[in-house]
Order: structure tokens, then C-alpha cells, then sequence
């Protein structure tokens, strides 16, 4: 009996020391939030583990104003139309996943853009509880340091276009040959319409169900004149 609680109590123990020195490495390699407001990223996540597998990743930062009005508009109304209203979760969305998923139907997707940041600078594609606990707390730190237009910024020069291929600029080049800045309707709505599976939908893909995502993406982007204002 007296052996029993001795190894329980060591395990406990062991137990013990292994949180507290993960929450150590937690705390000495958490980002830098706070800074983004002034400094851009020097590479994310996503784009680190493409290299480690030897991708060759195109890349190029451009600022908010170089990126056309048609482009972050069709971004918004394809990711996350409430983007400008939520606080960095959309619990609209987050109520249509769990009944969709009640009723045994695919789940859509319902992190928002600011969630989508946090992922694409800092994590990985994994859904473990750690990794989404760690999403929550960056998205509330994103929210809570950077303005609206600097996390749309940020996002559309990090997001994944198509494989090997980061950001608007680098998107709008190798797809269309012209900059971001320069992007129209349609051309816009490709590219949004590919940012759920960047690997398989993308501009040159005819796949049914992509045809019919950049089609509903140049729709709803055409019916929302008001979020121009915003965007400018």
C-alpha cells in the first residue's frame, strides 16, 4: 500500500514538472503579438513547414492600399462576411457548424479571418485541443492590438492561393500576370473562391465544385456594395 501512494505520488509528480515546463516553453516562445501592429511578418508557419518538405514557396509582401478593392471584397464575403462586426469568432457560424454537424451533414467551416491568422503565422493544421486553445488566445490578442484593416492585411499577404503560393501579390502574378492591385471582379473571385482548398481549387482548376464557388463568391461580392466604404 505504502509502495502504491509512493509511485503515485511520483507520478504526480513527473506529472507536475512536465506542465510546468511546457508552460516555461510556452512563455518564452509565444509571439509577439502586439508587434504586428508596425512590423510585418518575416515568414509564417505554413510557409516554414512547405519549406521543410522542400517546397519552393512564392511569396511577396504588399501593403493594403497595393491590393484592389475587388479582391479584399470577394476575401470577405468568401471567408467572413461578419469580419468587420465580430469581435475575432463569428458565433453565427460557429451555431450553423455544430447543426450541421448534428444533423450528420459535412460541417462548413466557421473560423474566421482573424482565427485563420492566428493559424497560418503561428500553428499548425492540427486539431488538437492544446493547438486550438492556443488559437483562441492569439485571436484574442489579435483582436485586441490591431485594427480591422491590419488584420485583413496581414491575412491577404499570408493566406494560402494555390500549392506553393503565399499572399495576394505573389497569387496575382503567377495566376494573371499583373499585381494585386490591378485584380477585377472575377479574377478576384478565383482567387477567394480557392482559399478553403488552396491546393486543389485555384485559377485553371474546372472542377465542378470550384466553378461553383468562384460563381457564388462574384455573386455575393456584387451584392455587397456597402462593404466598400469599409475597405477603402
Amino acid at each position: 500500500m505504502k509502495l502504491t501512494k509512493r509511485w503515485l505520488w511520483r507520478l504526480a509528480a513527473v506529472a507536475a514538472g512536465v506542465v510546468v515546463v511546457s508552460a516555461i516553453v510556452v512563455w518564452f516562445t509565444w509571439p509577439d503579438v502586439a508587434a504586428l501592429a508596425k512590423e510585418n511578418p518575416q515568414t509564417t508557419a505554413f510557409m516554414e513547414t512547405a519549406k521543410a518538405r522542400g517546397d519552393q514557396v512564392r511569396w511577396q509582401w504588399v501593403s493594403f492600399n497595393q491590393m484592389s478593392l475587388e479582391l479584399k471584397k470577394a476575401v470577405l464575403v468568401a471567408e467572413d462576411l461578419s469580419f468587420f462586426s465580430h469581435n475575432g469568432f463569428d458565433t453565427f457560424e460557429l451555431k450553423l457548424a455544430v447543426r450541421e454537424a448534428v444533423k450528420g451533414n459535412r460541417v462548413r467551416g466557421a473560423s474566421t479571418i482573424t482565427q485563420q491568422l492566428a493559424k497560418n503565422l503561428w500553428l499548425t493544421p492540427s486539431r488538437s485541443p492544446f493547438r486550438k486553445l492556443r488559437e483562441v488566445v492569439l485571436t484574442r490578442q489579435l483582436e485586441k492590438h490591431l485594427s480591422k484593416k491590419r488584420i485583413l492585411e496581414l491575412y491577404l499577404n499570408v493566406a494560402q492561393f494555390g500549392p506553393e503560393i503565399y499572399g495576394a501579390e505573389a497569387a496575382s502574378r503567377f495566376y494573371f500576370g499583373v499585381p494585386a492591385a490591378s485584380l477585377n471582379a472575377d479574377e478576384a473571385a478565383q482567387l477567394a473562391a480557392g482559399l478553403p482548398r488552396p491546393s486543389t481549387w485555384h485559377p485553371g482548376v474546372s472542377t465542378r465544385g470550384y466553378n461553383k464557388a468562384v460563381s457564388r463568391v462574384r455573386l455575393r461580392a456584387g451584392q455587397c456594395a456597402w462593404l466598400d466604404k469599409l475597405l477603402r
